[in-house]
């Protein structure tokens, strides 16, 4: 495997991060700032630098590398595999009328199965809804196949996202990177570092990823409660209390964090499904805790390798960037010191995280969590 990486800066040129490689037939992975990849002419600059490219873009709230986290630029990692293959396939959540599951189900199933060791998703994170997609493409896996990925990010605007393949970036975009070989190793793992705290709560009316009422009251106006003045600066603030979701129909609880709030009917959106008779608590983190659990994903994914990773592809929650704020290069530095520098960094902070739970199969939608996708050929 050989890897490029370069950097862009708003009327800046381009400049290389890595040593500067022809690479053949390389899957080219843009990740940035959503003003930037808006510019008409970026998918031929990109076009310029990887003529013979397969060039997948993804707008963040934050572009992630070995060594730096940015929020104002466009990071580009080029890969060129030796031994492995990859299949790209695409769907658009507009064109399916806001059928996440349909959506998720549909794109798998665009794969041959023959091989294909790894699916990794860059989707877009204004009008889906995760949980839905990932339920979806379950469907088309037969519990047998790794699915990681994120939400492409808006840094905590929440205006629109954008993503594509091998044209300017645009809404409603979902990409899928199938990844093929006999000896393509791929292992992941998740963690969070936030803590529960005060009451739990029953959710007593809810619609998809809406929430109504919590213990038959509005769960705006609890939540505003507990938020006190921070609710002020509502929807943001939100980020920085999420919601610890124990349902009857997960083994383990999750984490939902809040996009957005409707004054109007006294509701609050969130990034993922939420299920009526579930029991939520708020929960609450720090930076060592961010940081620490980093680490932690970073091992565990690690240990369940045989060969050493050749790339990390890491998704980190946008709620985890504004704790750790100017000490956000703290939780990669974690993970760089885990996977060893030789290893290329290449990811992005998003809206939600994809991947199983650590030791099930099929893929969930985090909050909060960070992601990370180790890969060797």
């Amino acid at each position: 495997m050989k890897t490029v990486q370069l950097r862009k800066y708003k009327n800046k040129d381009w400049e290389y991060l890595s040593e500067k490689h022809v690479l053949k037939n390389p899957l080219v992975l843009i990740f940035g700032n959503r003003y930037l990849l808006e510019d008409s002419s970026i998918y031929e600059q990109v076009r310029e630098k990887f003529p013979g490219g397969h060039l997948v873009f993804g707008s963040t709230s934050g572009n992630i590398t070995s060594t730096i986290v940015e929020d104002e630029s466009i990071t580009v990692t080029g890969i060129e595999f030796e031994k492995s293959t990859f299949e790209i396939k695409t769907s658009n959540v507009l064109i399916s009328n806001l059928d996440s599951y349909k959506t998720g189900r549909d794109l798998i199933n665009k794969f041959s199965e023959e091989n294909l060791k790894l699916v990794f998703v860059v989707s877009e994170g204004s009008f889906i809804n995760g949980s839905e997609l990932a339920k979806g493409m379950n469907l088309g896996t037969q519990d047998n196949l790794l699915i990681t990925g994120g939400l492409c990010g808006d840094a905590a605007r929440f205006e629109k996202t954008l993503a594509s393949y091998n044209e300017n970036p645009k809404r409603g975009e979902i990409v899928a990177i199938g990844f093929y070989g006999q000896t393509f190793e791929a292992s992941f793992s998740i963690h969070g570092g936030w803590i529960p705290f005060g009451p739990e709560r029953i959710v007593t009316k809810s619609k998809s990823n809406v929430l109504y009422e919590l213990d038959n009251q509005p769960a705006l106006d609890l939540y505003k409660k507990y938020l006190g003045e921070k609710s002020n600066k509502l929807p943001g603030a939100a980020l920085l209390y999420p919601l610890n979701v124990k349902s009857k129909n997960e083994k383990q609880s999750f984490v939902r964090t809040i996009l957005n709030i409707d004054e109007k009917e006294n509701t609050m959106i969130l990034a993922g499904d939420i299920p009526e008779n579930s029991k939520v608590q708020l929960m609450m983190t720090s930076i060592d805790n961010i940081a620490n659990a980093s680490e932690q994903a970073a091992r565990q994914a690690l240990e369940a390798r045989v060969n050493k990773p050749q790339l990390a592809l890491l998704v980190s929650c946008i709620g985890r960037k504004l704790v750790l704020d100017q000490r956000v290069e703290e939780e990669i530095e974690e993970v760089v010191s885990v996977v060893g520098e030789e290893t290329t960094i290449c990811g992005f902070y998003s809206y939600g995280e994809i991947a199983p739970f650590h030791g099930e199969t099929n893929c969930q939608l985090h909050n909060q969590t960070m992601t990370i996708t180790l890969i060797s050929e």
